[in-house]
């Protein structure tokens, strides 16, 4: 009842946590998770009856893709087949404690990521009303999927492949478990760009014509790591200057242009551009605040290269984002 009235806590302590602010995922960000497991022992072991596993974790993403994490979890309704004392008891009580490294699959974001983990584990188990404990230690591998319901709440799936190497056994579970992802992609205060001082206003004379409206414009060049559809720290204020440029001028709108190198197949490139232009539009109207129905995106693939695709700097400046904004003034 005390490990149930904790996962309560715990899961309670997500919800509430979804309220926070500066939440994301990415390097730096940490989740933590609530989980629940079946337990298959080896045949050979003692048991009557496989249990199941209830616990909580806590892991710290090292990049955007691999993770470290600490999880412990008791176990429950494990019988032995060997009864004890008079009552003839048969409860196995213990628990597991795991450390193992998780590598994800596809884009930090909403929606599916596959991972693969490994890992080692110490168990403790013993039964009721007999003296002393058996410790083992596991090694670890497992595989499943998480779904992100949100950039920060998901849910997981998945098995996991344990080896006693004290005892040359093997072991496995199955499981489901939810989940709270926060403090990832903390954005670096970049310094803002002092804007050029407009020229002091010409007088107006009476009877002079009114001057004719000028033609003023913003362009954007977002560069990418190669395969990578993440905005890099240094180009959010480049970002931010032409959503302030749209702020200042309400009736302007723009098209968010993505491009890649011609490394890969045409049909995955086209893919990457059109998430590279998605992610610099999210920025525009997710944490800039642009209107959405002013703001379009658009993937060209590698079709409109600039430099040359056969250089590692040509590559380079053609794994891009591009945009322009032009409004006129009097």
């Amino acid at each position: 009842m005390k490990l149930k009235n904790t996962l309560g806590v715990v899961i309670g302590s997500m919800v509430a946590t979804t309220s926070l602010g500066a939440l994301a995922q990415g390097q730096g960000a940490v989740e933590m998770e609530a989980f629940g497991k079946h337990y298959f022992t080896d045949s050979s072991r003692d048991v009557q009856r496989d249990g199941e596993l209830y616990g909580a974790g806590a892991s710290y993403f090292l990049t955007d893709d691999v993770s470290l994490g600490l999880s412990y979890g008791e176990y429950h309704d494990l019988t032995s087949r060997d009864p004890v004392g008079a009552g003839g008891h048969k409860d196995i009580k213990g628990s597991l404690t795991s450390l193992d490294a998780t590598y994800h699959f596809g884009q930090p974001g909403v929606g599916l990521r596959p991972y693969v983990s490994a890992g080692a584990a110490h168990q403790s188990i013993g039964q009721a009303n007999r003296g002393g404990r058996d410790h083992s230690t596991f090694a670890n591998v497992g595989t499943g999927v998480k779904y992100y319901f949100t950039e920060n709440f998901f849910a997981k799936a998945g098995v996991d492949g344990m080896y006693n190497i004290d005892a040359n056994e093997g072991e496995w579970m199955a499981g489901v478990g939810v989940g709270l992802n926060f403090g990832g992609g903390a954005q670096q205060q970049v310094a803002q760009v002092e804007p050029t001082p407009e020229p002091a206003p010409t007088p107006i004379v009476d009877n002079e014509p009114e001057p004719e409206p000028e033609l003023v414009r913003v362009e954007l060049d977002v560069k990418f790591d190669f395969d990578k559809a993440k905005v890099r720290e240094e180009s959010y204020s480049d970002i931010k200057n032409l959503a302030d440029f749209m702020q200042q001028y309400p009736q302007t709108s723009t098209t968010v242009e993505g491009h890649t190198d011609s490394v890969g197949t045409d049909q995955y490139n086209q893919r990457l551009s059109e998430r590279r232009a998605q992610a610099v539009r999210d920025v525009l109207v997710n944490q800039y605040g642009v209107s959405g129905q002013r703001v379009d995106s658009v993937g060209y693939g590698e079709t409109r290269p600039v430099a040359d695709n056969s250089t590692e700097e040509g590559r380079q400046i053609n794994r891009r984002v591009e945009a322009e904004v032009e409004a006129q003034v009097r």
